[in-house]
């Protein structure tokens, strides 16, 4: 499939064409292995892209609350510092006496960190601003980048699915995130500078394979923010499709007010706005990601 361009002018206009960062993944698809087939639970994924505001939190938590609607037990770990994910699901951080702080920097049981959320089979492990610390305070730790995975072993065997909320860098968090990681989900919007920064990850990815995550592989790429109103947001689709084939999800994220205001309620959008299109958008995604594994 020939690659398609973005154009380096305004949203629609008609302008010379450039690439925006995919000649730099040619050659690094080697971690985006194999078919998109369902697989077995549980699954734990990483969801991950260093690049900030491309629905990171947003599809963590909406896929997450998609799967718990079909029946499985899905827990969502924050491990962001900001607490998007947290708050987005409405737990109030004086509310709960552990986090995942607590969890990473001292080797609390994660089973006591967990949180239910308003939204049956689905639950979270809360994060807080002193997750910011952490990542300075993990340099002298010993096996610093498996802390989570040893946490999430004590409790996997409760969940189906583990949605692991990354912050928007590649230090010691987010490789804690992709060492307990089987796959990683990277949300891409369909703007311009779509594919900025994904060859770093895509790198990362490559090195805690190697390294630390023999299993880890790029499994899954979801499409965000689309507006259907513009000529761009197909190209960068076509684009990713290029590159990535049939690892891109089928269903595409819209860019909807309703997805944008359902965090300020602490709720998902398939409990704040159940018909909108973005709750619809995020069922159909959470059946394609789960393929119908029992």
């Amino acid at each position: 499939m020939p690659t398609a361009k973005i154009p380096e002018a305004g949203i629609g206009d008609e302008a010379p064409n450039r690439l925006t960062g995919a000649e730099k993944l040619e050659g690094l698809t080697g971690v985006v292995q194999g078919p998109y087939v369902p697989r077995p639970t549980p699954r734990i994924f990483a969801v991950a892209n260093q690049k900030g505001g491309v629905g990171k939190t947003t599809t963590a938590v909406n896929l997450g609350a998609g799967l718990a609607e079909i029946g499985y037990r899905v827990l969502v770990v924050d491990l962001d510092p900001q607490g998007n994910a947290t708050t987005g699901l409405g737990i109030d951080a004086r509310t709960f006496e552990l986090s995942m702080y607590d969890v990473i920097m001292r080797d609390a049981a994660l089973e006591d960190c967990i949180e239910p959320t308003s939204i049956k089979n689905l639950f979270v492990a809360p994060a807080t601003i002193d997750l910011a610390g952490a990542e300075i305070e993990l340099v002298p730790s010993f096996s610093r980048e498996l802390k989570l995975r040893k946490a999430l072993d004590t409790v996997i065997d409760d969940f189906d699915y583990v949605l692991i909320d990354c912050p928007p860098s590649l230090g010691l968090i987010t490789i804690n995130g992709l060492a307990a990681a089987h796959e990683v989900l990277v949300p891409i919007q369909c703007e311009y500078y779509a594919l900025e920064g994904l060859s770093q990850l895509l790198r990362n990815v490559h090195l805690v394979q190697a390294n630390l995550n023999e299993q880890l592989e790029v499994s899954t790429i979801v499409l965000t923010m689309y507006d259907a109103r513009t000529k761009l947001a197909d190209q960068v689709a076509n684009e990713v499709r290029a590159h990535f084939g049939n690892k891109v999800c089928r269903n595409i994220i819209p860019r909807t007010v309703r997805i944008s205001e359902a965090p300020s309620f602490g709720q998902p959008i398939t409990a704040f706005d159940p018909s909108s299109r973005g709750a619809i958008a995020y069922r159909e995604l959470a059946k394609e990601v789960s393929g119908g594994a029992a």
